[in-house]
């Protein structure tokens, strides 16, 4: 099965008064790291930029091994930019997992498990859970593309998600960081107090 990865990195970034995608996280920016974590076991993988994009392209070490979309409107939201990220991706993909830049500290085994239950189940929904807590990355399969790409610009992707709950896989993982968004100088901090 082919799995592509979208990595959602075009917001403003506000909270945090400086661009996520290039924080440093132990030798990389988060945007590296996750660029690694996802070509583990997705192809291709798409980055999807909007504010500061051109920073963000020239910031980082992986740069040749991602596909770069610019969402042109960023400030429609996230649904926005996993629309953009959407469009680019290939036809021959089977299926698409997506996060948010801001969660750097997923582990490669939560990847490799969500790969592995999708390609046993083939299932339109297959997502991680920590303790009984949603995260991302979300894996939906090539028949929800289509209805997140119908989405009105007022709606979020979670309504696809809540809409198909029902037919999801859970994937319970050891990785606390898959519900850890960091947005803002203090979550920052605690993530890198907490790296080993």
């Amino acid at each position: 099965m082919k799995i592509g990865g979208i990595i959602l990195s075009g917001g403003a970034s506000r909270r945090m008064g400086t661009a996520k995608a290039l924080l440093p996280i132990e030798n990389e920016t988060f945007l590296d790291r996750m660029i690694r974590l996802f070509s583990e076991v997705c192809n291709p993988v798409i980055a999807v930029l909007g504010h500061d994009a051109e920073q963000i392209r020239s910031g980082i070490q992986r740069a040749s091994q991602v596909t770069f979309v610019v969402n042109p409107d960023p400030e429609r939201g996230m649904l926005s930019s996993l629309q953009c990220g959407l469009e680019a991706l290939p036809s021959g993909a089977d299926a698409v997992m997506f996060i948010p830049v801001d969660h750097p500290g997923i582990q490669s085994l939560t990847l490799e498990k969500l790969a592995a239950r999708f390609e046993l189940d083939h299932a339109h929904l297959t997502i991680p859970t920590h303790h009984g807590v949603h995260g991302h990355p979300v894996c939906i399969a090539r028949p929800l593309i289509a209805e997140l790409l119908a989405l009105p610009a007022s709606a979020q992707a979670r309504d696809v998600i809540h809409r198909h709950l029902s037919e999801a896989r859970l994937v319970e993982v050891d990785d606390a960081a898959i519900a850890k968004d960091v947005d803002d100088p203090t979550a920052y901090a605690e993530l890198i107090a907490h790296r080993p």
